[in-house]
């Protein structure tokens, strides 16, 4: 691929287990609304388990782990946020955001908290080969088409063991995946078909502190750290954390503009679900080494990865790290 398979470079850290409560029964399949998230699980959720939902058989090569990760107030810290390869930031009803999460060069011991699928998270990751996509739930009307998708679904009704609830959360926003549960080990970068490249920085670019990316409901702040070499995550104002790897800290951020289109998908109160298009082409900003620089993306079909490319042509590289992909509104 000459990207991501050879640039791509070890990033430490331990991982602690979070306190546990032992997974008695098949967890139900789509989550009530709570407190300030009015995003899950849409109309007509379905809550029946869904250990059937996808019969396609496994991929032969190396499959990536797509996890669905909650990102709202009560959800935070994160567990297992840092161990990514890629994070997806995309925004929902409500204005609210939900990340997804890939993991291919590492597989904590656990990830959470673990939310519902959307529509668009099926062309997004279309990129890659039949990843395993774990979730907590769909509406019905989205399940046939999981059904369909080239992807292995992963929901808690598949394989019990993967997960737990965890203490001291409320519900719905304490449900994690043990990674090891699903894959015997890591796939490695070959399964990281993104179409990204890694290397020196593009001429040029433009000095900068910090980069917000502003949704309805949310915000994102990406701040730089000379020390770190690395972006500095905050979302809503406070510093994005993790359970088990401290801040939140990815060495390149992409804010990529897309088209956002209405759904045929609602939530329980009436907000339309919005369709975050990944396949086609705009502007971007590329933050890396303390700069932004503007570039433009490309995808040109679904099954293929996303290309950036300086406004003459060259392709842009990123640093080597964790990458963060933030979807804003064209």
């Amino acid at each position: 691929m000459g990207t991501a398979r050879g640039a791509r470079r070890e990033r430490a850290g331990t991982t602690a287990v979070l306190p546990v409560v032992v997974l008695t029964a098949v967890l139900a399949v789509g989550c009530t609304t709570r407190g300030d998230d009015p995003s899950d699980d849409g109309r007509g959720p379905d809550r029946r388990p869904t250990g059937t939902a996808s019969a396609q058989p496994r991929t032969a090569g190396p499959a990536a782990l797509a996890v669905k990760i909650d990102n709202v107030g009560p959800a935070r810290p994160h567990t297992g946020l840092n161990a990514a390869d890629v994070v997806y930031v995309e925004q929902v009803e409500g204005g609210l955001s939900r990340l997804m999460a890939l993991y291919a060069t590492r597989l904590p011991d656990v990830v959470g908290p673990v939310r519902s699928a959307r529509e668009s998270d099926l062309e997004l990751l279309r990129q890659f080969d039949r990843p395993t996509l774990a979730f907590s739930g769909a509406q019905r009307t989205l399940l046939p088409l999981i059904d369909e998708a080239p992807l292995r679904a992963e929901p808690p009704g598949r394989t019990p063991r993967a997960w737990f609830r965890g203490a001291g959360r409320p519900a719905p926003h304490d449900l994690f995946l043990r990674p090891g549960a699903l894959l015997p080990a890591a796939p490695g970068p070959a399964a990281l078909t993104t179409g990204f490249r890694y290397g020196a920085a593009p001429a040029g670019g433009r000095e900068v502190a910090s980069r917000t990316v502003t949704y309805p409901s949310a915000r994102f702040t990406f701040t730089w750290s000379g020390s770190r070499d690395r972006w500095l995550v905050s979302m809503d104002g406070r510093p994005a954390t993790t359970t088990d790897a401290g801040r939140v800290a990815p060495a390149t951020v992409v804010v990529q503009y897309v088209k956002l289109r209405r759904s045929g998908y609602f939530d329980a109160l009436g907000n339309n679900t919005p369709f975050t298009e990944t396949v086609g082409s705009g502007r971007a900003e590329v933050l890396r080494d303390g700069k932004v620089h503007e570039v433009r993306w490309k995808r040109a079909t679904a099954a293929g990865g996303t290309a950036f490319t300086t406004n003459d042509g060259a392709p842009v590289r990123f640093a080597a790290g964790q990458v963060w992909v933030v979807f804003a509104a064209a």
